[in-house]
C-alpha cells in the first residue's frame, strides 16, 4: 500500500512540476538579466580600478549575452500558433467554405454539377496548399524550433546550474545525438504499435504512458545533456523513476492528442514545449518510490544497437 501511495505521490509531483514552467518563465528572464548586468557592472568597475582610465576599448570584455527565454517562447507561439496554425484554420475554415459557397451560387441551377466540381476542386486545393505551404513551413518550423528550444534550454541551465558540462569528445557527442534520435524515433513507433492492442483501454493506456515518458525525455534531455549524462544514463533514470516522469509528461501528452491532425498536434507541441523545457530544468524528480523499473526503452535500445552495429560498427573496425 505504501508503494502504491508513493507512486501516486510521485506522479502527482511530476504533474505539478510540469506546470511550473509557465510561472517561472515570466520572472526568470528578469533575474538572469539582472545578474548579468550586476556582474558586468562589477567587472567593469574592477577593470577601471585595476588599469586606470586609459584602457584601450579593444581590451574591454564583451558584455555577456542577455537571456532570451521569454522572447524565444513568444517567438515559438507566434510561428507555430500565429502563422502556421492560423494559416491552416483560415484555409480550412475560411477559404474552403467560401469557395464552396461560391460554387453553390454559380451552379445554383444545377446542384449536382456544383457538387461534382467541388469534389474535384477541394482535393486539388488541399493538395496544393499542403505541398506549397504546409510542408515547407512545417519543415522550416522544425529547424527553427530546435534552435530556439536549445537557446531556451541553455539559458535556463546557466541560470540554475552554471556552465554546461558537455560530453568528453566530439565523436561521442555526435554518436550520442544520433543514437538518441534513433531511439526516440523507434520508441515513438513502439508507442503507435502498442496502441493497436486489441483491447482498446489497455492499448490507449500503454500508448499514453509511452508518450508521457517520451515527452518527459524530450523536456529533461536538454538539462541532462548539459550535465554530461550519456543516453544510457538518461534512459535508465527515467525507467527507474517512471512514476514521476509519467506524471510530468501527462499534460503535454494529453493536449497533443486532442487535435485530429498530426500537423495541428505538432503546432500544439511546439507552442507548449518551451514551458516544459523550463519546467524540466527547474524540477527535482522524485526518486526511489518504485522497486520495479519500467523497461519500455529496452526493446528499442536493442534494435538501435543492432542497427548501429550493422552500419557504423563495421566502418569503425576497418
Amino acid at each position: 500500500m505504501e508503494n502504491i501511495a508513493g507512486i501516486i505521490r510521485a506522479m502527482y509531483c511530476g504533474f505539478i512540476d510540469s506546470l511550473k514552467g509557465a510561472m517561472v518563465l515570466f520572472y526568470m528572464d528578469k533575474q538572469i538579466n539582472e545578474r548579468i548586468h550586476n556582474s558586468s557592472f562589477a567587472g567593469s568597475d574592477y577593470r577601471k580600478k585595476d588599469t586606470g582610465t586609459n584602457q584601450s576599448p579593444l581590451k574591454i570584455l564583451k558584455k555577456p549575452r542577455e537571456s532570451k527565454i521569454l522572447k524565444r517562447t513568444i517567438q515559438c507561439c507566434a510561428l507555430n500558433g500565429g502563422i502556421f496554425w492560423a494559416s491552416i484554420l483560415i484555409f480550412e475554415c475560411g477559404l474552403l467554405p467560401f469557395l464552396k459557397y461560391l460554387l453553390t451560387i454559380i451552379f445554383g441551377h444545377s446542384p449536382g454539377m456544383g457538387m461534382i466540381v467541388w469534389s474535384w476542386t477541394k482535393p486539388f486545393l488541399s493538395l496544393t496548399f499542403g505541398t506549397v505551404w504546409v510542408l515547407p513551413l512545417f519543415l522550416l518550423s522544425r529547424i527553427v524550433n530546435s534552435l530556439w528550444f536549445q537557446d531556451i534550454a541553455d539559458s535556463a541551465y546557466r541560470y540554475r546550474q552554471g556552465r554546461p558540462l558537455l560530453l568528453s569528445s566530439v565523436s561521442k557527442l555526435v554518436a550520442d545525438t544520433l543514437f538518441s534520435i534513433l531511439v526516440q524515433a523507434l520508441f515513438l513507433g513502439q508507442g503507435m504499435l502498442v496502441s493497436r492492442v486489441p483491447l482498446p483501454p489497455i492499448g490507449e493506456l500503454l500508448a499514453l504512458v509511452h508518450m508521457c515518458l517520451l515527452y518527459a525525455l524530450y523536456a529533461f534531455e536538454y538539462k541532462w545533456f548539459n550535465m554530461g549524462w550519456e543516453l544510457h544514463r538518461r534512459l535508465t533514470f527515467i525507467e527507474g523513476n517512471w512514476p514521476y516522469f509519467v506524471g510530468f509528461g501527462l499534460p503535454l501528452a494529453v493536449l497533443t492528442q486532442l487535435p485530429n491532425s498530426y500537423v495541428i498536434s505538432g503546432c500544439v507541441f511546439s507552442i507548449l514545449f518551451p514551458l516544459f523545457i523550463v519546467s524540466g530544468n527547474e524540477a527535482q524528480p522524485v526518486t526511489g518510490v518504485c522497486d520495479c523499473p519500467l523497461k519500455l526503452f529496452s526493446p528499442v535500445i536493442a534494435i538501435a544497437n543492432t542497427l548501429f552495429n550493422k552500419t557504423i560498427g563495421p566502418a569503425n573496425r576497418q
